[in-house]
């Protein structure tokens, strides 16, 4: 037999597979909030505004919702090996741009690149379904979801450490290189070559016109607060998508061969995932930065602990992420001893009782911390059962797409969150302190716990639906419903 039908046949050991594909994971979640605790130091280092240092956040956000549905249905149909090989050389070449520029237009160039990083999420869950046997794969899925939390706090961390006592904010991205740098190589050793479980062509006509509404949503949502909520680009923007997104869903009903299959985005199936999915990421990023804020400010201002960035992120953020590495691989054993929705409710109930915590109680660092951990907990246990929820309702050809769809919807609640936070906590800063009133915490703190309150009513809804659908999943999962 030759070399090139060995590779196709070759099975990569669960444990090693399931560790590349959560370094993956792990390198887009980094990429993603390494830049967060940095647009400070880039604003005064490259000598721009604060606007404008934030559309740093908004480009890999935008071409992380353009790229993120095409790659997943390449992985569909391409094969996940090869696509992911691109991503990781893309977010790699944008890494070591991001390191030598000096230029907010490069910078940008550089964080578009890195945006391709979020396609591999979906790539991962679909190799995981293609060659685990179905007793392990609601606990592989849960590993490499749960890094998606935990790579997070890791990004912060090593921002604080790095860029601390008013460091180059070049730093942290050596840490982003070499991550990038060693997921691609082992990505390259350890996955097979396998035939595309889909067939067909990507539809490019409906990616462009799914990426144009994704745009025209997505940039008032992350820039409305510097544009302003009633400004003409804002309201134009948003009656756009308002325009765009549906007349994208009645193109798809007319394409033999769509990007998104629509009885796919109609199945309560997958909305169940989807909708908890945005609500879980409004409660992740609320989580990350009213903590951040909280416990940096001075005493002086009434409340806080003047911590310095290292410390909120090591002290007050970092325990999260432990716990949720750890919580990983149990949360997956608990998705299949006791279902999907079971434990998405759970977790949505831990976030409540975090942000109802901090809301009540913050006046030491342990509550603080507290607050945190359970908040973590939430995230970590909720992406252990989203990618669960989404493969049992999907056949195995449409794996990538779907997931891309659900990494989309947490991607557009990151960016609600992150916008609703900065927008409460700005409108209560007073004009004397120059510090948010302690009621603008609590009041993002009432947002977090609402969010949580609805993913667990979301899970309610799901379950009462699971009984008419049971007979009708395409390929069962265990520990899914």
């Amino acid at each position: 037999m030759s070399r090139g039908a060995d590779d196709e046949q070759r099975t990569p050991r669960p444990a090693v597979l399931v560790a590349v594909l959560a370094l993956g994971t792990t390198a887009l979640s980094l990429m993603q909030s390494l830049v967060v605790p940095l647009l400070p130091a880039i604003a005064t280092q490259l000598g721009v505004s604060a606007n404008a240092a934030g559309w740093v956040l908004t480009a890999n956000l935008l071409a992380a919702a353009v790229a993120t549905p095409v790659l997943g249905r390449l992985g569909d149909t391409w094969g996940e090996r090869p696509v992911a090989l691109g991503v990781l050389a893309a977010m790699s070449v944008g890494t070591l741009l991001a390191l030598v520029t000096t230029s907010l237009p490069l910078l940008l160039v550089a964080r578009v690149l890195q945006g391709a990083s979020y396609g591999l999420f979906p790539l991962a869950i679909s190799v995981l379904r293609r060659e685990l046997p179905a007793a392990r794969l609601d606990v592989a899925m849960s590993v490499v979801s749960s890094t998606l939390a935990v790579g997070g706090v890791v990004g912060l961390v090593a921002a604080g450490v790095l860029t601390r006592d008013g460091g180059d904010y070049h730093r942290p991205f050596w840490i982003g290189l070499v991550v990038c740098l060693v997921t691609l190589v082992l990505t390259a050793v350890v996955l097979p070559r396998r035939a595309a479980t889909g067939s067909g062509r990507v539809d490019w006509a409906g990616a462009a016109v799914l990426a144009a509404g994704l745009v025209l949503l997505l940039l008032p949502v992350s820039q409305g607060n510097a544009w302003g909520w009633t400004s003409p680009g804002t309201l134009g923007c948003l009656a756009g998508a308002a325009l765009v997104l549906p007349g994208w869903v009645l193109l798809q009903r007319r394409h033999t061969q769509p990007l998104v299959r629509p009885g796919l985005l109609a199945d309560p199936r997958i909305v169940v995932p989807n909708v908890a999915g945005l609500l879980t990421g409004v409660g992740l990023f609320a989580s990350f930065l009213v903590v951040l804020q909280y416990v940096q400010t001075p005493p002086e201002a009434g409340y806080g602990f003047g911590a310095s960035v290292l410390e909120a992120a090591v002290l007050y953020l970092l325990p999260g992420g432990v716990v949720g590495v750890l919580l990983g691989p149990v949360a997956g054993r608990i998705v299949a001893r006791v279902g999907a929705l079971t434990t998405l409710r759970a977790g949505a109930l831990c976030g409540l009782a975090g942000f109802g915590l901090f809301a009540a109680l913050r006046d030491t660092p342990a509550q603080v911390v507290a607050a945190g951990l359970l908040t973590q907990v939430w995230v970590t246990v909720a992406y252990a059962a989203l990618p669960a929820l989404v493969v049992a309702a999907v056949r195995p050809e449409e794996t990538g797409v779907a997931n891309a769809v659900n990494s989309i919807a947490r991607s557009v609640g990151q960016a609600v969150g992150s916008t609703v936070t900065v927008a409460v906590l700005a409108a209560g800063t007073g004009a004397v302190t120059g510090f948010p009133a302690a009621g603008s915490f609590t009041t993002v703190a009432l947002m977090g716990a609402g969010s949580a309150a609805a993913v667990a009513a979301v899970t309610l809804a799901g379950r009462r639906r699971r009984g008419a659908d049971e007979g009708t999943r395409p390929v069962p999962v265990h520990g899914a419903g």
